[in-house]
């Protein structure tokens, strides 16, 4: 029986993505080659890689102006890369401070300029989103990261920005309806709603690049990248394919279905974490991850006893980030409201036997 994968990240994927990648990995198309082995150079893969950004133009209606690029490094390189190609050296990067991920970015930022974080929730244990703070009209542009996974808190409202906004959507990304031509560049990796860890996606401006003043070495510059259509180096073929998949099932599915699907999931686990007397959400109401659903019990001595129940009815990896604790339980598109149905029952039986 497949168990129900709570994990933030590699996460839970759709299952004919499973199916087709199974078999593509014996025979790709009936080529007689596997596509763990066919050319990056190959008319084969360059069909696959033009496909994969055909899709995320299409469903995510992006202007002309964007390029679609599949890079490697997850988002953690996306933290040096954004301000090494847009940072310039007598400019300021402006970053909104949300929780682990958003600090990293931020001490990355440093290395190459002058940094300002508007707002920060750290002195509350990033149990909310900021709220009420001024961007400047002067600066290179505005970070922000859309979901926090190892908090549980989400921007629900993308603010205006006279300046460009870099946002990183890892494990947001594809799960509702948005505005992405509001963005001046947004990454993700893909190990969460698009595909299995190895590549990264970015969506970047042209009109933005080139203008640091500074010498950007090859593999972080994304105009070599433009220029080379995400094949400057060997690119990781594999995880490319599959978010192509990946892509494939969320046009099948429409971003609207997901997201209505995924209010309903979030909704569902929500109520219970509210309801339960031996559980209390981590985040404010207001600013609530339909992503990642953060909690903790009232007695953490139940840790063990809870975590025992819910892998006796196949949900897996629901223990929080080990920075924070607790339990988490991150409900991307492919999570199926099956699953959250099943960690509901267990919350409930929990309390039967220890409230």
């Amino acid at each position: 029986m497949k168990k129900y994968n709570f994990s933030s990240g590699p996460a839970t994927l759709p299952q004919p993505l499973f199916e087709e990648a199974a078999k593509a990995v014996l025979d790709y198309q009936d080529s007689g080659l596997s596509i763990l082995e066919i050319s990056h150079r190959s008319d084969t893969f360059v069909e696959i890689l033009e496909g994969a950004k055909s899709l995320v133009v299409e469903l995510l209606g992006l202007e002309d102006d964007f390029e679609v690029l599949f890079l490697t490094g997850g988002a953690s390189m996306q933290f040096c890369q954004v301000p090494f190609n847009l940072l310039s050296s007598n400019g300021t990067g402006l970053y909104l401070d949300t929780g682990t991920w958003s600090e990293k970015a931020i001490a990355e930022a440093k290395l190459f300029g002058n940094v300002q974080v508007l707002a920060s929730s750290k002195s509350s244990t990033f149990n909310h989103i900021p709220k009420g703070y001024a961007i400047p009209q002067q600066g290179d542009y505005f970070h922000i990261t859309t979901n926090n996974t190892i908090y549980g808190t989400q921007i629900h409202d993308i603010p205006q920005a006279s300046i460009p906004i870099v946002a990183d959507m890892s494990s947001d990304i594809f799960s509702k309806k948005i505005d992405t031509n509001q963005f001046g560049l947004v990454y993700a990796g893909a190990q969460k709603n698009l595909g299995p860890a190895g590549t990264t996606l970015v969506l970047v401006r042209k009109s933005l690049l080139g203008k640091t003043g500074r010498a950007i070495p090859s593999m972080l510059d994304y105009q070599v990248h433009i220029a080379k259509q995400s094949a400057f180096n060997t690119p990781p073929v594999f995880p490319i394919y599959c978010c192509y998949l990946g892509l494939q099932w969320i046009k099948k599915q429409g971003i609207a279905q997901l997201e209505k699907i995924n209010r309903q999931k979030a909704q569902l686990i929500y109520q219970e974490i509210d309801r339960n007397s031996l559980t209390k959400g981590h985040t404010t109401v207001e600013d609530r991850s339909m992503m990642n659903a953060t909690f903790t019990l009232t007695n953490p001595e139940l840790e063990e006893s809870f975590v025992d129940l819910a892998e006796q009815a196949n949900c897996v990896a629901i223990q929080g980030h080990r920075s924070v604790g607790g339990f988490r339980a991150s409900i991307y598109n492919a999570m199926p409201i099956e699953g959250v149905q099943t960690l509901v029952e267990v919350m409930q039986e929990f309390e039967r036997q220890f409230g």
